[in-house]
């Protein structure tokens, strides 16, 4: 049709006649269409002409975007969403039709009735169509190629009894007690499972792909979901718990009496997952491999706004309305447009906004994919299925999971980071060698101080461990699978604690059941407990006490009725009496409904237990490591940072001479000549840091905004000098700014990147060593990249340094003697040097503008940033913060709302101003002064609109604010200053008093005297009295330093 719009009818029947060519005779329609558009009926003349001409047969068909004619507006304003146009702008661009509707056969023949051919052909066709309909597939596999041409079945078997034999060592040389027989036995049971249900070639790949990402550095989680229950899967490194060690049983994996595929859920590295799969593709061919399908629908508030955007409706009342939800019956009934947005907002909810990719399914097909299932390529040789998973499996392709778990990024960094250390000598760090009862992992998990460790940076996980006070690893697991909302409703968790603690008695439903429930004491915490108790009460196998599992968790009456009586048959037959199998029946019925899958509750408890661990020895590298892995996400940095701060951790600037591209931790050992002495694990107790290798984070020049990758390995580069007549090359620090410029590549390195590196920090460590402060560097850019830029094109072109033939011997010197070509400035003061930091790395490191408020803000505040988030809903706080990201937009009702986020040196919050506060006289201005402010307002927690399933976040709805400065000045009776003796001249001494004189006022001043050597001398009060503004407290610090001022 569009050759014959476009080209002409003559190039149309080309196309036709070729077409023709291609498929069987009487398989070829010529479609004719009639939606209503001005082209339609003259291309049907055409068509028809050209059908006649070739002898072939006509089809009427009719599109069907819609069911019903009235829904025609709601399938444009979703046309309108996807395209990100108004309905207004599609429909200048675009034809619009209300006949794409499924119309009735008589409506089709009415439509056709000058073509009756037409009509009666899609009958024909949809009889050719009837016997050809795709049945569901059995599940296909790719073929697995085996090495020497034996069978899967062989070669799994031989794999898994080697890879057995090796776990099997690995445990007798750590000194554990095993029976050998039971292990061989488990795994002879499971192979003969697996083998009878077909699933060696799945076993196979998978294990294939789970070896090569760790013989290649991708880490690899420990297990995931019931997989970890297989002995198979373990031996063969599929997964890395034990199940004999932790009684999981296999059969919640693979129940030999019910077959269905297996499943494994793997995590793996989030940033070197996708190496995983581009193996998978380079194995099984670009074509054989594809990604999973996801459908984003339209949620019912997000759908309300996106048709009001695209309509144009903007002063439709509906954004408070949403609010609170009683008010969108009034809108619909009094507002017209409102009534109409409503309407169309309900037909297209839940409805598929847009397709996308899923992060971790991927399917594996023999042959092309596209032979099983339709595709689409959102780039080049990367295919996604166009079915949902579920149809993708009924289609007969086997779904593998790759997913990606940032804390596996974190323990990979911090093992490497670990390995790194002064004081390591022997074997690499190996997490999985750790011991399992470290008494300071477990103090560390008992004091709830766990931000960071794996599932417990919640406020309630934190609290369940400061309860329980776990002291074995089965305690963890249990905690993992109690922590969830059903047991917690049901109180399990406080039956688990109080049992525990000697609080409640532990009882058990039978005595036969001890030997189940002891590690739980007493309490059914695991799916597999439930299995357990049928097999030991009922003479359950394994397989049926699954099903029974499975029923139990769907409660569907009749299936319980009739595993109910198979249960006290077997349970009486084993000689328990009738009431007691009905009770237990019951209990595990009750249970059920809240068990939790066991083998998962291990596997995530080991990564649990794995980053305490590393928190509480490696605690530096560790911290390094998780900055690293959240470096995009600038709340976790901030808050990251603060709590390493407050553990002791010294957290440093970017820096040209010591910083690498990511986060990374720097040594200044007690003992630098005698390492080896100092070799001990470094210990977190108490909240702090002993370590006498004395580690600091050092930030990444890597995190500094705008110096990208490129810049970043000019300077590593540079740094790196090769030794004279040879290829080898040694660490040069950088001496100055002048020699920085002279050595990197100033096309990588430009002037944006060099002010940046400035700002942050990164030249302190070389330019506080020639007393050059950041403002003196700064301004001396210019010139030292004109200078190297010289320095440069003599060396390209062949020549030495010439500074004293072309600059004369001033040149020369200034460049031997690099202070003394920096400009006499006086240095930032606190608050612009802070501003400049935060300007570059999107947060403060070498302080925050809260720290001369600390006091203050204690006596101020009931709430910081980081316990906002624990405190409950419509709680009343005062924080104290600086104002960041400060934005107002206007509402549908043509008020003005501002939102910013309140930052103090824990972390930042959003908060949210609605119209009334916003109009209270100063209070605008506050919030836009740049200055840190104390605000009151009421605790919300949220759920984004964008992400309906996330959990709620808190946020701060203000009711008040005031400058910080404002608030101290109202309240201050006094002022102490602290001076640093060694910066104490008479100069100083009589700037000081000319700047109190500046500023009379009713507080009295006093002086004491400190010293490096942390001792003070209190002096009588100057005499003077002032007015303790934001003016005179800047002016002080930018004169002795940023911790002058105590105000009392």
């Amino acid at each position: 049709a569009q050759e014959i719009l476009n080209k002409g009818p003559e190039v149309g029947r080309e196309a036709i006649a070729k077409l023709r060519d291609s498929f069987e005779p009487g398989h070829f329609f010529v479609e004719l269409q009639d939606h209503g558009f001005p082209e339609n009926r003259p291309l049907n003349h055409v068509l028809a002409r050209l059908a006649k001409e070739l002898d072939l047969p006509l089809v009427g068909t009719n599109d069907c975007h819609y069911l019903e004619r009235q829904n025609a507006h709601a399938q444009l304003v979703l046309q309108c969403i996807g395209a990100g146009r108004s309905v207004r702008e599609m429909e200048a661009v675009h034809h619009h039709s209300s006949e794409l509707y499924l119309k009735t056969p008589e409506q089709m023949v009415n439509l056709l009735a000058h073509i009756p051919d037409a009509a009666k052909n899609t009958l024909l066709i949809a009889e050719m169509c009837a016997d050809r309909a795709t049945p569901l597939a059995d599940p296909k596999l790719p073929r697995f190629n085996v090495p020497g041409g034996a069978s899967e079945e062989d070669y799994l078997r031989a794999l898994s009894v080697a890879g057995l034999g090796r776990r099997i060592q690995e445990m007798r040389g750590r000194g554990e007690t095993l029976d050998e027989n039971e292990y061989h036995s488990r795994l002879e049971l499971e192979l003969g499972v697996i083998l009878k249900m077909g699933f060696a070639g799945y076993f196979l790949i998978v294990q294939d792909f789970i070896n090569w990402a760790k013989d290649n550095g991708v880490p690899v989680g420990p297990g995931r979901g019931s997989g970890a229950g297989s002995l198979v899967a373990w031996s063969l490194r599929i997964t890395d718990l034990n199940p004999i060690t932790h009684g999981l049983l296999f059969e919640r994996f693979l129940n030999p009496e019910r077959v269905s595929m297996p499943d494994f859920d793997i995590d793996f590295c989030m940033d070197q997952r996708d190496r995983v799969i581009q193996y998978v593709r380079d194995k099984y061919g670009q074509a054989s491999v594809g990604q999973i399908a996801t459908f984003h629908q339209l949620k019912s508030r997000s759908v309300v706004r996106d048709v009001g955007r695209v309509m144009g409706m903007k002063s439709v009342p509906i954004s408070d309305a949403l609010e609170q939800e009683p008010r969108l019956k009034t809108a619909y009934e009094t507002d017209e447009q409102a009534h109409d947005l409503l309407d169309t907002a309900q037909a297209l909810e839940n409805l598929t906004r847009h397709a996308g990719m899923h992060a971790a399914g991927v399917v594996i097909s023999e042959g092309p994919i596209w032979d099983h299932v339709p595709v689409f390529c959102p780039e080049q040789d990367v295919y996604v299925t166009q079915y949902h998973k579920d149809d993708v499996e009924a289609a007969g392709l086997v779904k593998f999971d790759f997913l990606g778990l940032r804390t596996l990024t974190v323990i990979d960094i911090a093992t490497k980071l670990i390995d790194r250390r002064p004081d390591r000598q022997g074997e690499p760090f190996r997490i999985d060698q750790i011991p399992m009862d470290d008494d300071a992992t477990y103090a560390l998990l008992q004091s709830g101080e766990t931000t960071n460790v794996f599932q417990l940076e919640s406020s309630g996980m934190q609290s369940l461990f400061k309860q329980l006070r776990p002291d074995r690893f089965d305690d963890i697991v249990a905690a993992v699978a109690l922590y969830r909302p059903g047991p917690m409703g049901a109180q399990m968790d406080k039956d688990f604690v109080h049992r525990k603690h000697g609080r409640q008695k532990v009882e058990y439903p039978h005595p036969s059941l001890a030997g189940i429930l002891e590690e739980t004491r007493g309490v059914i915490v695991y799916q597999e407990q439930v299995m357990q108790i049928a097999q030991e009460m009922a003479g359950y196998s394994l397989g049926g006490a699954d099903l029974l599992r499975r029923a139990m968790g769907k409660k569907k009456a009749s299936e319980m009725d009739k595993q109910k009586a198979i249960f006290v048959e077997g349970a009486t037959g084993r000689g328990h009496s009738r009431e007691k199998a009905e009770e237990v029946f019951d209990l595990m019925a009750y249970f059920a409904g809240y068990g939790f899958n066991k083998s998962h509750s291990a596997a995530y408890a080991l990564i649990t237990y794995q980053t305490a661990y590393l928190k509480t020895h490696y605690p530096v590298e560790f911290s390094c490591a998780t900055l690293t892995a959240d470096k995009e996400k600038i709340d976790k940095v901030v808050r990251t940072v603060a709590e390493a701060r407050s553990m002791g951790i010294t957290v440093l600037p970017p820096d040209v001479n010591e910083s690498e591209i990511e986060f990374t931790v720097v040594y200044t050992p007690d003992d630098a000549q005698d390492i080896a002495r100092l070799r001990h694990k470094p210990v977190c107790y108490n909240g702090e840091v002993h370590d006498p290798m004395g580690p600091k984070i050092r930030f990444g020049l890597g995190a500094v905004k705008g110096v990208g990758t490129g810049a970043v390995e000019a300077i590593l580069e540079a740094r790196q000098a090769a030794e004279d007549g040879s290829d080898e090359t040694h660490e040069r620090p950088f001496v100055d700014l002048f020699d920085f410029c002279a050595r990197v590549d100033l096309r990588r390195v430009n002037k944006s990147v060099i002010e940046a590196l400035v700002q942050c920090g990164a030249f302190d460590t070389v330019h506080n060593a020639i007393n050059v402060h950041r403002s003196q560097s700064f301004i001396a850019i210019e010139q030292a990249v004109e200078r190297g830029k010289r320095i440069q094109a003599e060396r390209s072109s062949g020549q030495e340094s010439l500074f004293g033939l072309m600059g004369g011997e001033e040149d020369a010197q200034a460049y031997e003697h690099p202070g003394g070509s920096f400009p006499v400035l006086d240095p930032w003061d606190s608050r612009e040097q802070l501003s400049r930091e935060k300007g570059t790395l999107g947060f403060y490191v070498s302080g925050h503008p809260l720290d001369r408020y600390r006091s203050e803000l204690l006596r101020f505040c009931d709430a910081t940033t980081e316990s906002v988030t624990r405190l409950a809903n419509n709680r009343q706080v005062t924080v104290g913060g600086t104002v960041e990201g400060y934005r107002e937009r206007r509402t549908k009702m043509g008020h003005t709302m501002a939102f910013f986020h309140i930052e103090d040196a824990l972390g930042r919050v959003e908060v949210i101003v609605r119209p009334k506060p916003l109009d209270k006289e100063g209070l605008r201005e506050a919030l836009k002064s740049g200055q840190p402010i104390l605000l009151g307002g009421r605790v919300k927690h949220e759920v984004d609109r964008n992400d309906e399933s996330a959990a709620p976040e808190a946020k701060i709805l203000l009711e008040e604010a005031t400058l910080l400065s404002d608030a101290l000045h109202a309240r201050t009776t006094a002022i102490t200053l602290r001076l640093p003796v060694e910066t104490i001249d008479r100069g100083k001494l009589d700037s000081l008093r000319s700047m109190l004189e500046q500023y009379p006022g009713p507080c009295p001043v006093s002086l004491e005297l400190s010293s490096p050597g942390d001792w003070r001398v209190n002096l009588a009060e100057t005499g003077l009295f002032v007015d303790p503004t934001d003016a005179l407290l800047t002016s002080l610090e930018r004169l002795f330093g940023a911790k002058v001022c105590e105000l009392h």
